[in-house]
Formats: structure tokens, C-alpha cells, sequence
């Protein structure tokens, strides 16, 4: 006796874009690249010494005008008030996903976003939209 075997019609598979072909309807590069990044210690001191910050219920933003045609970012969070690498981890990617999103709209500043509350009871959204707010109340120059 033979065995029949049905062949089952497949769909074929759809094509899925990565991120980085993928743009919001204005066309505007939303990228992370290195060029967007704060690398050096001098450029983290450089911020930090220009002393103007903005204080939220978790981050801290400090920042500095700078003569580029984009802002740039850099994050510092603290072992001292994040224990867990994963929760630090988390913090970090939160900042810089809202930057992200956002920096089409900043001004051309150096920011840096460091936390300074201890983020144990806090909630992801009660993240982002701390970092919202405190990216809304940069000045614009």
C-alpha cells in the first residue's frame, strides 16, 4: 500500500523591513547612530561642568548647547541606586529610545540623562514620561 502525502498550500512569507528602512511619515531619520552619542570623558565633563540641569521625579538632564547640527546623548546610571545590571540596563534604554524619538525636535545640545532616585518601585511608564517631560523643558534656543 502506498502513503498519499497532501502537500498543505503555504502563504509565502511576508518581507519585513528592518528598523532602519523603516521612517515615520515626514521622513525624518530617527536613527541612534554613533554620530548622536556622547563618547569621551571629556565630552561627559565638558557637560557637566556647563552646570544647567533639569531635575524630574527619576532623571536628572543636564546639558549644554553645542555647535552641531543634531543633539547628542549620554547616559550615566548609578549602581548605587539601580543594583541589578537588568534594571540598570533598563533605565539606559529607556533614555535613549525617548531621545530617540525626539531628537528631530531637540535643539542642538549635548545632553546627558543620569538618574538620581532609586527606580525599585517604578513603573516603565512613570519612566517615560519622566524623561518626556524633561526633554519638553529643555530650552529652546
Amino acid at each position: 500500500m502506498a502513503v498519499v502525502r497532501s502537500s498543505v498550500p503555504v502563504a509565502p512569507k511576508a518581507v519585513i523591513a528592518s528598523l532602519s528602512e523603516v521612517t515615520d511619515l515626514a521622513g525624518a531619520d530617527q536613527s541612534f547612530g554613533s554620530a548622536h552619542r556622547l563618547h569621551k570623558t571629556d565630552e561627559f565633563s565638558s557637560v557637566f561642568a556647563f552646570r544647567r540641569a533639569l531635575r524630574g521625579r527619576f532623571y536628572m538632564l543636564h546639558y549644554r548647547p553645542s555647535g552641531l547640527e543634531s543633539a547628542r546623548l549620554g547616559v550615566v546610571v548609578a549602581k548605587k541606586l539601580a543594583k541589578r545590571a537588568n534594571v540598570r540596563n533598563l533605565v539606559k534604554r529607556i533614555a535613549r529610545e525617548n531621545f530617540r524619538r525626539q531628537r528631530v525636535t531637540l535643539p542642538a545640545c549635548d545632553l546627558i540623562v543620569r538618574l538620581h532616585a532609586p527606580v525599585a518601585a517604578a513603573t516603565r511608564a512613570e519612566l517615560n514620561q519622566d524623561v518626556l517631560q524633561l526633554l519638553s523643558r529643555l530650552p529652546r534656543a
